[in-house]
């Protein structure tokens, strides 16, 4: 198995720790899902928002700036799919005027993609 370069495990480690306003509230809505979401997934060459590793989905918020990145942004999904990932992709105002929509549409794709017929919740009767 190929070694994560140690730059972009710092990458990772530092985005997580400096996660913008948005990634913090879909965090709070996925990160007692099951199956298990992970934040800042290397990917190859590339540092995936949030993933589930299981259903091989890989989410991506997009604040403004990717309005005039969209042809890196193809890129980047298309790399991603040739590896077997299916790319979700939000505008970050999505997540911030309906997190509860967002997650709902991302554990909806989860469970298409996952091997269990109906992923169970973290915790029943929470």
């Amino acid at each position: 198995m190929q070694r994560i370069p140690p730059e972009l495990t710092q990458s990772a480690r530092r985005l997580r720790r400096d996660a913008t306003v948005e990634e913090r509230l879909l965090w709070s809505a996925l990160r007692e899902q099951r199956p298990r979401f992970t934040r800042q997934l290397v990917i190859d060459r590339y540092i995936v928002d949030f993933a589930c590793r299981s259903a091989r989905i890989a989410i991506e918020l997009d604040g403004g700036q990717h309005a005039v990145r969209s042809a890196e942004d193809a890129a980047r999904t298309a790399h991603l799919e040739r590896h077997g990932w299916t790319v979700l992709r939000f505008w970050n105002n999505d997540v911030r005027e309906s997190v509860a929509g967002v997650a709902e549409t991302i554990l909806a794709a989860v469970a298409r993609g996952s091997t269990h017929p109906r992923p169970l919740p973290s915790r029943e009767g929470g």
